[in-house]
């Protein structure tokens, strides 16, 4: 069994750069595990890596579908199972580094989708949102599926639904299920590295990272997607970033609160990440700050090699 990589944390610790450092000694090629990175059009606010990084690093699974087509966990879990093979038969090292624990849970671990969808009662899901709001469905979902609405952002539609729609089709949480379906077999070893900084260190790095896109021009891509024809309902639009500064256009507020607002949704997004990769005991975690973070690293993932081929 062969052994990858994985670099997670929170959002604006670090992990890019330190993904691309491993990967320059690792003579590796870098799997993105970015929920939003997918999303072709969605640059300066997903915090891309660089057209440079990208060329002095192959990267993966980024700008591989449009806002609005349908990309699930499961499709994430396929994929990049599929690109670890193919990174392993060029004889390079896959890296994989992202901060979306659900994608990171569906590679590792694989996830059941549960049944095929039920187009009536996913009607009614949808015109109970249209009416009465997100919120309506989401205090339904907690009461039927606790474990699945602690993993769901009360305003992600898409999933909301979609556990409803389960549990009304089978009469089972969609976390039970989950538990119970079938999975890939495991083809690989995990290495797991997270990255994690004092937290006042952490929030001034995400409000710098917030004011960065601003000035690379976060509102100016805001607007391309509408001139694309992109409707802010659209679930990668309405993640953080993209929706306070879709709501500013609509003159909901000022400029400058949006990025008050952005710094803080951020911060908030960064707090759930840890509380989520907390739970994982098999994360080996390093500060940002450590001496000689990269070699650390490196050392880790080769004695993994080791210890499996002993």
């Amino acid at each position: 069994m062969k052994s990858v990589l994985i670099i997670c944390g929170p959002t604006g610790v670090g992990k890019t750069e330190v993904a691309i450092e491993v990967a320059g000694r690792l003579d590796g090629e870098i799997i993105s595990a970015d929920s939003r990175q997918i999303y072709r059009y969605l640059d300066i606010g997903t915090a891309k890596p660089t057209a440079e990084q990208r060329e002095r690093i192959p990267h993966h699974l980024i700008d591989i579908v449009d806002p609005e087509e349908e990309f699930t966990a499961v499709d994430y879990g396929n994929l990049a199972r599929n690109t670890i093979r193919e990174v392993f038969q060029r004889e390079k090292t896959p890296i994989v580094s992202g901060g979306s624990g659900l994608y990171l849970k569906a590679l590792t671990e694989g996830f059941f989708d549960g049944p095929p969808a039920d187009p009536e009662i996913r009607e009614q899901l949808e015109r109970v949102a249209d009416e009465k709001g997100e919120e309506t469905l989401y205090r339904q979902l907690l009461q039927v599926d606790t474990e699945a609405a602690e993993r769901i952002h009360p305003h992600d539609r898409k999933r909301i639904v979609r556990a409803l729609e389960v549990f009304r089709i089978c009469g089972k949480p969609l976390s039970l299920l989950q538990q119970e379906g079938e999975y890939p077999p495991k083809e690989y070893q995990f290495t797991k590295i997270g990255l994690i900084q004092r937290r006042e260190e952490l929030y001034k790095r995400i409000e710098e990272r917030v004011d960065k896109m601003i000035k690379e021009g976060l509102l100016r891509e805001v607007k391309s997607l509408i001139e694309r024809g992109y409707d802010r309902e659209l679930v990668p639009l309405k993640t953080v970033g993209y929706k306070e500064m879709f709501e500013h256009l609509e003159e909901k507020y000022a400029l400058k609160r949006a990025i008050e607002l952005v710094k803080r949704n951020t911060r908030r997004y960064a707090k759930r990440q840890l509380t989520w990769f907390k739970k994982d005991k098999e994360i080996h975690w390093f500060e940002v700050e450590t001496l000689k973070l990269i070699d650390k690293i490196v050392e880790e993932y080769r004695g993994a090699i080791i210890e499996l081929s002993s």
